[in-house]
């Protein structure tokens, strides 16, 4: 799965290029657009099952600046027992460079926030959502 963004004005910091949590900010645009895609994630969420973000693993390898067209790629790298691993990486479209590589970890649980055994119908929903290719 793809998202694009146009880098504008106030996605940057004082040195001119897209700030490190500017980019937490892109990559869970590109999740959320991921579940929307791949799921009814309105009924999902009426089951009372919740979305829990527990790690973030990232790797900042250049910049984007002002008008730079990225592309942030979204799939699925892992699914566990009680988590799973969504892999994303951003693509400077601009220079060519990759920008960004993610893996973040999050745990479904129910509206008490109990953390689920990833099964049954849940575990059929995650895997509809494309697995990631490198």
């Amino acid at each position: 799965m793809e998202t694009e963004i146009k880098i504008r004005g106030y996605h940057t910091d004082l040195y001119q290029h897209v700030n490190n949590a500017r980019y937490l900010e892109f990559l869970e645009e590109a999740r959320w657009q991921l579940l929307e895609n791949h799921m009814d994630l309105e009924s999902f969420m009426k089951k009372g099952f919740l979305f829990f973000v527990v790690n973030i693993n990232i790797s900042y390898k250049s910049q984007a600046r002002v008008n730079d067209l990225i592309r942030i790629r979204s799939g699925m790298a892992n699914i566990g027992n009680k988590s799973a691993v969504v892999r994303q990486q951003v693509l400077n479209l601009t220079t060519g460079l990759v920008s960004v590589d993610a893996d973040i970890i999050f745990v479904l649980s129910d509206s008490k926030g109990k953390a689920l055994k990833l099964e049954g119908e849940v575990l059929e929903t995650l895997n509809r959502i494309p697995v990631f290719e490198e």
